[in-house]
């Protein structure tokens, strides 16, 4: 080891010992002359000689081939130049690696751990001991260990959905200071500051005032995370929050994905100079909008980018029925006013105008609505029994006191009534207004805050009971029920036992009253928290939710670690390590946890207390000095033969007839040869007309036309298990250049905005599917389409493209298309992605094709249009590994787009000869026997 320079093999360099001994043999060769006198060469004399040939090698061409021979040995011993550079001067004091591994460092981690790997691998060079804290994880020893030892697991850390906790590593990092005070720290932070950072920047503050700290940083890159969604009446709104460089405008887009993980709209964003925070809102209609499950930042893979909205969140339609009859003269004081004005944030309300409470009620529950309330309405007549059913059937019915429900007699109450009801103050009463005392603590209302403010002056009083007490979810001062709630079925019934408006009390005037109210309405359409509600009218433990999908770090759904824990239905929290973001709790009731709280705020983190060297996420490749001596190796090898050739005479025997032009044109032919880039290539189609080969066009996009290439490898490898077919390797081709007629089918991505080929090979394309080839065109955006059916980027450049093209009329693939049976059955054709369509030419189905399994028709569709991304689906790695995830996270659906792929093969080979019924009733009488 010699500073940045590193010997792969150093005792190589042994062997210039040898040096003096290559020096007496050069010394040697030519051997010396024997001197024999000869009398007669007297005549000889006077003669002027031809050539001559030295006795001794000279001094300069011996030094030159000792320098050739130190520069093989050098060779041998594989030199690296080495441009990691560790902090500290001394190269030899143990290391600590201090990993931010929170979600902040998740969607640049592949950066982050290759910096981490050449630290460590340099440190192995340097035999320094290293200790290594991952500082998102449950604290571990910090004990020094050889650095070839924490190779795998640095290999095996991922980043956490949860922030890093760098505050629980300061008492451990003060101590691992005491203890090896030379140590140098490194730092690789995420750059967003935390709860606890102030002890843990005081620990390495006197290492860093030593300048034994560096911090690595990801300086020119913002973090970006979503907060706080909200399902208001205009739209969905959540909000983006960055830290970074505040002083640029950035801007991208969040999508809005459902439970089956599939794009329902999107938004785009776009920060101001110098704003830490922006709104994405997304238009989408109400029914659209309570499917969303997922929201996220478009490629930005963190568990922070990502908010999930479980049925708690969803925006309900409420029906409110009023039996007051001053709705209409005195509008501002009606119950309908209040119980809008309380419920219109979060819920959408359908008020009943100009009819009959029975009749508006039996028109809401046509319209399926999940809650009902009903403002001093007693007698419910015809649509009492419909209400019930409903109710049994997960309905949430709401219902307020008045002197219609005090003089009624009905069934729909959660507790039986006294007649008359209570008045409380006025000169005809002896007792006081009572004030709000207790809202229980196993029900929804359990946290709200008592305002001292609401006061009762008459409420309907509840006969004694013993389920009373297990049936008040809030009570007055004097211990009477105010709200009362039962459970029937899959429903629950509610009842406020004042009026909604405030002739009876002003609770509607307080914010409680709203906090009341969606509380209330959140039980509608959720088994778990209807589940809940039972469990809080009747018993007296929470309810806790078991984890059922959660996050990794990098936002994508995951099976839940063995150490997630059950939450609470009622108060989840954020994510952290024994509550890991994600999904709990049933599929039909699932409740959220996210990374971030709905009023998390980013702040960069400030390193200045520390004094440390900075240091960004870059790693500079060692360079192998290897080639290098071995170029000049061989320069100065063909120097010594040009000066031995020269010395020997060559040059005038070159001189002769012939000799030279001879030379000259093998010179010539070698240079063409080795220059000529049609050299290599010619063979290639020569190969594809003698095997059966799958080719795709290359764009000269680097990303698209190696996952083209890797899917159309893994495709190959594929027909050749499960076919009789052995295809050869794909072909990338450039249809300006390459021969098409010896591929029977092509896979064309199609890169957003690149422009169609000049009409004279556009001339070529349509030649190729005349006469019988088949193109695959894939835009590779079924994620971004939408249910507007807008036009994505892909979808305008395809269209462009095939305006230069005689294309027939196309369809979606009919369930009789030959494609679904050429080789397996299959009732859809999938990608990475399953939501997209796949278009290929019409088929007229004739009188003829109705009883047959696959329609008729002559010759192969010439092209295939699809949008779900096939090539990304088959793509392998060099172990047979696929490279890209689908989008249901099933390895079913990559089964299935193989075998969509292995049709199409088949269906460009063979064309439709599945339609030719000649055969059938052979074969079923085979299957018979």
């Amino acid at each position: 080891m010699l500073g940045s320079l590193a010997l792969a093999s150093p005792w190589m360099l042994a062997a210039l010992a040898l040096l003096p001994a290559i020096w007496l043999l050069l010394r040697l060769v030519p051997p010396r002359p024997q001197r024999v006198d000869f009398p007669p060469l007297r005549l000889l004399y006077g003669l002027l000689p031809r050539g001559r040939v030295a006795a001794r090698s000279p001094w300069w061409l011996t030094a030159l081939r000792l320098i050739l021979a130190a520069l093989v040995i050098a060779m041998l011993a594989v030199p690296t130049l080495r441009p990691f550079s560790q902090a500290g001067p001394t190269r030899t004091a143990p290391l600590l690696f201090l990993v931010d591994n929170g979600w902040g460092s998740a969607a640049t981690w592949a950066k982050r751990q290759e910096v981490i790997q050449a630290a460590l691998a340099a440190a192995e060079q340097d035999r320094r001991p290293v200790a290594m804290a991952a500082l998102a994880e449950p604290l571990t020893d910090l004990s020094l260990s050889p650095a070839a030892s924490l190779g795998p697991r640095l290999t095996a850390l991922a980043p956490q959905p949860w922030k890093a906790n760098r505050g629980a590593y300061a008492p451990a990092i003060a101590s691992f200071l005491r203890a090896a005070p030379e140590a140098e720290i490194l730092w690789f932070s995420d750059g967003l500051a935390g709860d606890g950072d102030n002890g843990f920047l005081a620990a390495l503050s006197e290492a860093g005032k030593q300048g034994r700290v560096t911090v690595y940083r990801d300086d020119g890159r913002s973090s970006l995370a979503l907060a706080g969604a909200a399902n208001a009446p205009s739209g969905i709104s959540v909000r983006v929050l960055r830290t970074g460089k505040l002083d640029r405008v950035l801007s991208g887009t969040v999508r809005a994905l459902d439970l089956k993980n599939l794009p329902v709209g999107q938004a785009d964003f776009s920060f101001p100079a110098g704003a830490g925070e922006t709104t994405a809102q997304l238009d989408l209609p109400l029914d659209i909008r309570n499917d969303v499950a997922r929201l996220e930042i478009v490629g930005d893979a963190s568990a922070g980018a990502v908010q999930l909205l479980d049925r708690t969140w969803r925006r309900r339609m409420v029906g409110i029925v009023s039996g007051q009859d001053k709705d209409v003269s005195q509008p501002l004081l009606s119950a309908n006013y209040y119980l809008t004005r309380a419920l219109e944030p979060y819920a959408d309300v359908r008020t009943a105008e100009g009819t009959s409470p029975a009749e508006a009620i039996g028109r809401f529950l046509d319209d399926k609505l999940p809650v009902l309330m009903l403002a001093d309405v007693g007698n419910l007549g015809d649509a009492e029994a419909k209400l019930s059913t409903w109710i049994e059937n997960g309905g949430v019915l709401v219902r307020f006191a008045g002197s219609r429900l005090a003089a009624a007699e009905n069934t729909l109450l959660p507790v039986k009534l006294r007649q008359g009801g209570r008045t409380l103050g006025g000169t005809l009463s002896w007792e006081k207004p009572q004030k709000l005392g207790s809202f229980d603590a196993n029900s929804p209302f359990a946290g709200l805050a008592l305002p001292d403010d609401v006061s009762v002056k008459r409420q309907l009083l509840a006969e004694p009971d013993i389920d009373l007490p297990g049936r008040t979810w809030a009570a007055l001062a004097d211990g009477t029920p105010l709200v009362t709630a039962e459970k029937r079925g899959n429903g629950v019934i509610v009842l406020f036992h004042v009026t909604a408006d405030t002739t009876w009390s002003n609770l509607v005037l307080s914010g409680t009253f709203v906090e009341m109210l969606r509380k209330v309405v959140g039980l509608a359409k959720s088994a778990p928290v209807a589940g809940a509600a039972a469990a809080q009218v009747s018993a007296a433990a929470p309810v806790y939710a078991a984890p059922s999908r959660t996050l990794d770090g990098q936002g994508a759904f995951q099976v839940p670690p063995a150490t997630a824990q059950p939450v609470r239905a009622d108060q989840p929290g954020i994510g952290r390590p024994d509550h890991p973001p994600g999904f709990y709790g049933p599929p039909d009731g699932l409740v959220a946890v996210n990374a971030l709280a709905a009023n998390a705020v980013l702040k960069p983190l400030d390193y200045t207390t520390v004094n440390a060297s900075l240091a960004d996420y870059t790693v500079a490749k060692p360079i192998a000095l290897g080639p290098v001596l071995l170029l000049v190796a061989l320069a100065l090898l063909l120097a010594d033969a040009l000066i031995v050739f020269s010395m020997a005479g060559g040059w005038t025997r070159l001189a002769r007839p012939g000799v030279g032009s001879a030379a000259l044109v093998v010179l010539a032919l070698s240079l063409t040869l080795l220059a000529s880039p049609d050299a290599q290539a010619q063979s290639r189609p020569f190969d594809a007309a003698l095997k059966t080969r799958l080719a795709y066009v290359v764009t000269g996009d680097k990303e698209t036309d190696d996952t083209s290439l890797a899917g159309l490898k893994g495709l190959t490898a594929y027909i050749a298990e499960r076919t009789a077919l052995e295809p050869g390797p794909p072909d990338g081709i450039d249809p300006a250049k390459d021969e098409l007629a010896f591929y029977p089918l092509i896979y064309w991505p199609i890169v957003p905005g690149k422009e169609p080929p000049p009409p004279a090979v556009m001339a070529r394309i349509d030649a190729f599917m005349k006469s019988g080839g088949t193109i695959i065109f894939d835009t590779r955006d079924a994620v971004q389409q939408d249910a507007g059916g807008a036009a994505t980027p892909a979808g305008e450049t395809l269209k462009r493209l095939l305006s230069g093209l005689d294309i027939p009329e196309l369809e979606p693939i009919p369930a009789k298309h030959v494609l679904t049976k050429t080789f397996y059955l299959l009732d859809k054709f999938v990608g990475r992605y399953d939501n997209g369509e796949t278009w290929v030419q019409a088929t007229a189905p004739t009188s003829e094709d109705s009883d047959k399994p696959v329609l008729g028709g002559d010759g192969v569709s010439p092209l295939i249009i699809t949008s779900n991304d096939l090539a990304a689906a088959w793509a392998v790695d060099a172990q047979m590994n696929p490279l890209f995830p689908v989008s249901t996270g099933l390895e079913r659906q990559r089964e299935l787009a193989y075998r969509a792929g292995v049709n199409m093969v088949m269906y460009a080979l063979t064309g439709n000869y599945k339609a030719d019924q000649v055969h059938v009733q052979d074969l079923l009488e085979r299957l018979g026997r």
